[in-house]
């Protein structure tokens, strides 16, 4: 199945390359594509399950879903994840 997920946190192609990068070692996880404009991730996924994971990670990595907290501790995470992604291009 194919979705389309809006995050927040997004600011650059550091973060979408973290991102895309954690994305890809999770089971069953395909076709990962970031739009950093319109703040949004796209992927293939393989059973309902999958799509929490992807949810968790986003969340661990400091980019929450559109429209939940994000608090001061969430957007820290979202900057470091970012600079790990400009180090690791």
């Amino acid at each position: 199945m194919k979705t389309t997920i809006q995050i927040q946190n997004l600011k650059c192609n550091g973060c979408a390359t973290t991102i895309k990068n954690n994305l890809q070692k999770l089971k069953n996880i395909e076709g990962i594509e970031i739009n950093v404009a319109d703040s949004a991730v796209s992927f293939d996924y393989s059973e309902e399950n999958d799509l929490e994971v992807v949810k968790k990670e986003l969340q661990h990595l400091g980019y929450p879903l559109a429209g939940e907290e994000n608090k001061l501790h969430t957007k820290a995470k979202s900057y470091v994840s970012c600079a790990i992604g400009k180090m690791n291009k």
